[in-house]
C-alpha cells in the first residue's frame, strides 16, 4: 500500500485526484487537507444540509462528491484520508476503518469503529466516512477532526430541512477534536507525519 500526501488545498482538486486514482490500478492511502469547505454526498440536497448564507459570508466552498453518505465540513484542522484499492462490489466499512483505528490507537487514542463507518472516541465522533465502488475499485474516504473549528462546522451544516425533497439526510452526531488526546503532537504537520508513520507500520505488518 502506497501512502501519498496531496499538496492541493481545494476540495475540487483533491476529489478529482481521488477519482484519478480510482481509475488507476495502484493501492494507495491518500491524505490531504482542504481549505474551508462543505462536501455533500452524491444523493443529498445542498440547501437541506448547508447554511449557504453562512458559507458565503465566511468564504466556505460547497462541493459535491461522487460517493454517498452525509455532509461533512473540512478546514485546516481536519485531515482527510482516502483508501483506494481493488475490492468487491460493496466495501465493508470495518475493513477500511481498521487501519485508521489501528493508527490512532498506536498514537495513544482510544478510538473505536462505529457501525456506520464512523470512528469514535467515547461518545463523540472524530471521523465520518463514505464509499463507492467503480469497476471493481473501492474508494473509502473519511475525515479526521484534529483541530477543526467546531463552531464553524456546526453553523455551516445547518440547512433548511423543508427543502430536502428526496435528498438523503445527514446523521448529526456529537463530535470532538483529536488534538487534546495526542501528547507530543502539537499541530497538523506533526499529526500528518505521525499518522503516515503509523499507517506505514500497519500495512508493512500485513505484507
Amino acid at each position: 500500500m502506497k501512502i501519498l500526501f496531496s499538496e492541493y488545498r481545494r476540495a475540487e482538486q483533491n476529489l478529482a485526484l481521488e477519482q484519478q486514482l480510482v481509475a488507476g490500478s495502484e493501492s494507495v492511502v491518500l491524505l490531504y487537507v482542504n481549505e474551508p469547505t462543505v462536501v455533500v454526498g452524491r444523493n443529498q440536497t445542498i440547501e437541506a444540509e448547508v447554511d449557504c448564507d453562512y458559507c458565503r459570508a465566511h468564504d466556505i466552498d460547497v462541493v459535491r462528491r461522487a460517493s454517498g453518505g452525509g455532509a461533512v465540513y473540512h478546514d485546516a484542522g481536519n485531515l482527510n484520508y482516502a483508501i483506494i484499492c481493488d475490492g468487491g462490489e460493496r466495501p465493508l466499512d470495518r475493513d477500511y476503518t481498521e487501519p485508521i483505528v489501528w493508527a490512532l490507537r498506536r498514537l495513544g487514542v482510544d478510538a473505536v469503529a462505529g457501525s456506520r463507518g464512523e470512528i469514535k472516541v467515547g461518545d463523540a465522533k472524530v471521523s465520518g466516512s463514505a464509499s463507492m465502488v467503480r469497476k471493481g475499485r473501492v474508494l473509502f474516504h473519511g475525515t479526521l477532526l484534529f483541530d477543526s473549528d467546531l463552531d464553524a462546522l456546526d453553523a455551516a451544516l445547518r440547512g433548511d430541512d423543508s427543502r430536502r425533497g428526496k435528498g438523503v439526510r445527514s446523521i448529526r452526531s456529537k463530535v470532538c477534536n483529536l488534538k487534546s488526546m495526542l501528547s507530543g503532537v502539537p499541530d497538523m504537520p506533526y499529526f500528518i507525519e505521525h499518522l503516515r508513520t503509523a499507517l506505514t507500520e500497519f500495512y508493512t505488518q500485513r505484507v
